[in-house]
């Protein structure tokens, strides 16, 4: 059978593919297997789960093992999908803390690549991780809790410390969020959003190019049921019809339009930018927080995203605004901006320090490397960390600048997998500066 990830851009043909039932499956799978990488949704766009050997997946090895209501600490099965955790954790009054606006990734592909969401005062699933249970390269069962001294490098991990079974959050009381969504002039923004930050619970932007404005989200939590702050008490709580409207028929129906329009005739992208961005705004609404932040994606793209220093955030998105201003490309997809709090894990985007996050997406029908590279030149000047599952072209040299404590993981890796059971000639090259070949 052929793998081929979300967006299509990386396809290989492993030498087997396997969905075993229990955690001895795995165990006995890994032993078996020379090569091995286990894979979710395939949401990576980079090829980090690739593989010409045996190719693993956990779909079968879902739902929660334990739960602890009173410290809000619950373990999931590692093929757990983002999207079943909100009725997962419904029984328990409790949600997750934090996430991004995609929810189709496995609970362990969405830690191993470092999957984040917004808000300078939360992490993204890096800092909510408080313990794991892996399969190491000899098979064996290993607990590794957060009082473990090299527990932060089991969480973002990308697979190379073995195929992770079980996963403990940290998560919180069930909440709502208040999602206001509002068109505001792109000078304003670049002005004032590292300020909106510190005050709003959640808060990105998106900036269609070419255009003026941009379209500003801010959410609000609020308690679970609990009555709105009197000066947002009129946010109404959607019916599935106007959610249905607005993310199938608006956002994903309207994009579509629009990108396959642009695409086939780009010198009218920076009209329907315009147009896009107006749309796209002007709704205040409440709902359930994974409602709030997750937004379905039935246009495919390509997609990189950089965390630059919180600091240098707007400095590194007003160059790339001037770049494309100034250039002759037509980019019909928006950019996306985003800021969220430090954590302590050695290979996250967000180590030691608050960041921003910048990502560029070209529609799947449109080249991206020119405008990738070039606006990469710009994020790494800036201090940018890649985002483990999304392109970049980053070389080992250079992530071991980003990441001060990378020897130490190289360290960690081939100290608890010589043989390279886990590794892959692309993970390889971006960690250790060489490939070795493919082994099935």
């Amino acid at each position: 059978m052929e793998f081929k990830n979300w967006s299509g851009s990386v396809r290989v043909t492993p030498a087997s593919f396997v969905q075993p039932d229990t955690v001895d499956e795995v165990r006995d799978i890994v032993r078996a297997s020379k090569c091995i990488r286990a894979v979710g949704a395939g949401h990576s766009f980079t090829p980090v789960a690739a593989t010409s050997g045996t190719l693993l997946n956990l779909d079968r090895l879902s739902g929660i093992v334990s739960a602890d209501r009173g410290s809000g600490r619950v373990r999931f099965r590692g093929g757990t999908r983002l999207r079943d955790i909100p009725a997962l954790l419904e029984p328990y009054g409790l949600a997750l803390a934090n996430q991004g606006d995609i929810n189709a990734q496995s609970l362990a592909g969405a830690v191993s690549t470092g999957t984040h969401g917004t808000g300078l005062q939360f992490t993204g699933f890096a800092g909510m991780v408080t313990g794991v249970t892996i399969v190491n390269a000899s098979g064996e069962l290993v607990d590794v809790a957060d009082s473990d001294p090299n527990f932060p490098f089991y969480v973002v991990h990308l697979g190379l410390l073995g195929i992770l079974v079980e996963i403990e959050i940290q998560c919180v009381p069930a909440f709502d969020i208040i999602a206001v969504e509002e068109q505001l002039p792109l000078a304003e923004i670049e002005e004032t959003f590292v300020d909106r930050a510190k005050v709003t619970d959640h808060v990105e932007f998106f900036w269609f190019p070419h255009s003026e404005h941009v379209l500003l989200k801010s959410n609000t939590r609020v308690p679970g049921g609990a009555d709105a702050p009197a000066e947002l008490s009129g946010a109404p709580f959607r019916s599935r019809f106007a959610r249905t409207l607005s993310e199938e028929v608006i956002d994903n129906g309207g994009l579509r339009v629009a990108l396959e329009t642009g695409s086939r005739f780009p010198k009218v992208v920076p009209t329907i930018n315009r147009i896009a961005t107006k749309i796209a705004s002007g709704r205040t609404y409440r709902g359930p927080a994974h409602e709030a932040f997750v937004s379905p994606r039935r246009v495919r793209f390509n997609e990189m995203e950089y965390a630059v220093p919180a600091e240098n955030g707007i400095a590194a998105f007003t160059e790339i605004r001037t770049m494309i201003d100034g250039g002759d490309w037509r980019i019909s997809f928006p950019i996306e901006v985003r800021i969220a709090g430090a954590d302590t894990v050695p290979l996250s985007t967000a180590y030691g320090r608050d960041s921003t996050y910048i990502a560029v997406h070209r529609f799947v029908r449109d080249p991206y490397k020119e405008y990738f590279t070039a606006v990469e030149e710009i994020l790494a000047r800036h201090g940018g960390r890649p985002h483990w599952g999304k392109i970049h072209s980053r070389s080992s040299k250079y992530l071991d600048s980003a990441y001060p404590l990378l020897g130490q993981f190289r360290d960690l890796v081939e100290t608890t997998d010589p043989e390279g059971r886990f590794g892959t000639p692309y993970l390889d090259r971006i960690f250790l500066g060489k490939s070795r070949p493919a082994v099935s």
